[in-house]
């Protein structure tokens, strides 16, 4: 595919760009699009002293409200605009029926304070996706309660804490590999550990032997992702299992990148002890935006005693939210967690079946390495060896153009794409992060595959495009340093806009 077609089919390289003022510019006095019944509360004296006099909101008919939201909407790219190619972050498409289901009334409209005996229905469903996670994972204990990946984290770094000091051998390290993903040592930190990097080897993974040279006593266990940031499966993770455990330790598996291997591995069978599941990645919940996720946490039988309160049990065919564990961590959120992301997940489980969920997984690793073999020739490929879900290229090949990862990233949204993850992980100098996950259909690859190329081709022939891209959106290439200091919320007037 020339350039010259690229240029006219790519998707999203055309069309309206919608301007957009601030409501207070919209607004008009006597514009109302709304009415309010007449208040059957007596009126009640308010102390002058706690009003606002200053505050003008404005006044707006239905369609002027309807317009800037969808008009603001339309400035944005999401998963449902195109293909969204974010390594690391498993942006992918979410089947419309777990929104449904979702939104079923019974379940949604449910207040979170009812009585067991009047939400069986509701606890029914986190009961059963506790036993899903857990026969998917291998591991047989499970808490729903953590509302993200890194609140699973910190969940499991207290989880350590609870049983090391059950065992009455409390300890103040953790191992983190460079591969794990940047949120592990944070997660780690909050709960009083002091992380201890460890460097991956040539090929990309842990070493069993620094492993062994890095676990003392003092260390309460490692924290790794499997697969790791680089898209590599760690193989000797039994090894580097047996390692740690065989000092007391415990190990942790950030299960972000789950998407890879559902089905196809036994957590447990790896020797991982602790091991939290980004639902709002693996199982299609929306994804981005800043949430709404979860990230329950799967545990050995033996950790479970630790696990978060209250958990769902059922007796005699009844279900109830047991809190009498006084092992337990405590609770770590209101509530039982995201109840409308749980159903989600819990939707795309029964939906996809167990072939089904296992399946997905072949498809995005096969996805990913038909990129990484599709762009390694024009892509400096640092690990040419077979990937997982996702791949991680380099800038290396463009350095001699003074071309950049982010010069490419910013040219692919002129051609309708959103960029994949750069300058992650860090172990890779430039590093671009490609994940197509499995929804993404081999044309729609091949598309993407032409787009690099050509990217990479003008980085070759006209590096000025690069450098001043993107050109056809919203908002030209902003100061990304004076953007994250100093951040401007009202927006520049259009003939400032990439100054």
């Amino acid at each position: 595919m020339s350039a010259q077609q690229i240029r006219s089919t790519g998707p999203g390289i055309g069309g309206l760009i919608l301007d957009e003022p601030l409501l207070w510019e919209k607004g008009k006095k006597g514009r109302i699009g709304m009415s309010i019944p007449e208040s059957d509360v007596p009126a009640a004296p308010v102390d002058a002293g706690l009003l606002r006099t200053d505050v003008d909101f404005p006044d707006l008919c239905e369609v002027d409200v309807v317009r800037h939201y969808t008009r603001l909407s339309q400035w944005n790219f999401g998963v449902d605009s195109g293909m969204y190619p974010l390594g690391s972050c498993t942006m992918k498409y979410n089947p419309k029926t777990n929104e449904r289901q979702a939104a079923t009334p019974a379940l949604a409209a449910a207040h979170p304070l009812l009585e067991d005996g009047l939400c069986q229905g509701a606890l029914q469903l986190l009961y059963e996706l506790q036993r899903y996670l857990a026969a998917i994972t291998g591991l047989e204990a499970v808490s729903l309660q953590p509302a993200a990946g890194a609140h699973g984290e910190l969940t499991g770094m207290f989880i350590f804490h609870a049983c090391h000091r059950h065992r009455g051998s409390q300890r103040h390290k953790i191992l983190i590999p460079d591969t794990a993903h940047g949120t592990n040592p944070a997660s780690a930190a909050l709960c009083g550990y002091k992380a201890v990097p460890v460097k991956s080897g040539g090929d990309g993974l842990l070493d069993p032997e620094l492993i062994a040279a890095l676990m003392d006593e003092d260390t309460a266990g490692i924290m790794l992702t499997n697969p790791n940031t680089l898209g590599l499966f760690e193989e000797h993770i039994r090894e580097v299992a047996d390692i740690v455990h065989a000092r007391g330790g415990l190990v942790y598996g950030d299960g972000a990148n789950m998407n890879a291997v559902l089905g196809i591995i036994d957590a447990k069978a790896c020797g991982i002890d602790v091991l939290h599941l980004n639902l709002h990645k693996t199982f299609a919940t929306p994804h981005g935006g800043g949430g709404p996720g979860a990230g329950p946490v799967c545990v050995t039988r033996e950790l479970e005693p630790f696990l978060p309160v209250p958990r769902v049990v059922c007796e005699n065919g009844r279900y109830r939210l047991e809190h009498d564990l006084p092992l337990s961590v405590g609770r770590v959120h209101v509530f039982h967690g995201n109840y409308g992301v749980l159903v989600r997940a819990y939707s795309y489980i029964l939906s996809m079946g167990e072939e089904g969920l296992k399946q997905a997984s072949r498809l995005a690793v096969l996805n990913a390495n038909y990129i990484k073999q599709r762009l390694k020739d024009v892509l400096h490929l640092p690990y040419d060896r077979p990937c997982m879900h996702e791949c991680v290229f380099s800038d290396f090949n463009q350095q001699a153009n003074r071309i950049t990862t982010l010069d490419m990233a910013k040219r692919l949204i002129d051609y309708g794409y959103h960029p994949p993850t750069i300058y992650f992980p860090l172990v890779v100098h430039g590093a671009m992060m490609i994940e197509p996950t499995e929804t993404e259909c081999k044309e729609d690859i091949d598309q993407f595959i032409a787009t690099m190329r050509t990217v990479v081709q003008e980085a070759r022939e006209q590096p000025e495009l690069l450098r001043q891209a993107p050109q056809r959106t919203k908002v030209r290439r902003l100061d990304e340093v004076q953007a994250a200091r100093c951040p401007c919320l009202i927006g520049l007037p259009i003939e400032q806009q990439g100054q």
